[in-house]
Order: C-alpha cells, then sequence, then structure tokens
C-alpha cells in the first residue's frame, strides 16, 4: 500500500487531479484484461504484468500502476479505463 502521507502529495503528471488508491474490484477487471491481452497503456505498449496495486486519477479516466511499492506517475504508463470491457 502507498504511505497515506505520500498519497495525499501525488497527482497525475497531466492534469495534477489527485490520485486515490484504485479498489480491489477494479484491479480484478484491469487483471483479466492483462491475461486476456487487451489491455495497452497510453504509449500503445501492451500491458503484461498484473497488477497487485494501483492509482487512479480523480476523474477515474486513468490508472497508474504501483510497481514494488512505488507510483509509476509518467504519462506513457498511464491505462486508459475507457478499454476496460
Amino acid at each position: 500500500m502507498v504511505d497515506t502521507e505520500l498519497l495525499k502529495m501525488l497527482v497525475c503528471p497531466e492534469t495534477h487531479q489527485p490520485l486515490r488508491e484504485a479498489e480491489e474490484a477494479l484491479l480484478a477487471k484491469v487483471n483479466e484484461a492483462i491475461r486476456a491481452g487487451k489491455l495497452n497503456n497510453r504509449s500503445g505498449s501492451p500491458v503484461t504484468e498484473p497488477l497487485t496495486e494501483a492509482l487512479i486519477r480523480q476523474d477515474g479516466k486513468i490508472l497508474y500502476p504501483v510497481r514494488e511499492g512505488i507510483p509509476v506517475l509518467l504519462v506513457d504508463e498511464g491505462i486508459l479505463l475507457e478499454q476496460l470491457p
């Protein structure tokens, strides 16, 4: 889990909207799409590693992975949630 105090400071690198932790149900849906090979990041590269943690932008449109406890807050690494079935 991302430290609560750190989470208060983190924002989307593109829009500067606040971020929150993704719920388990959303992570399950994202991981299902990853397993099916149907999920790309914003650079167009396939997302191949399942997510155990992620941060979601306030508007709910972009998900940023958290890898080994470190939020990956790069615009190109963001995942557009509109891709999900």
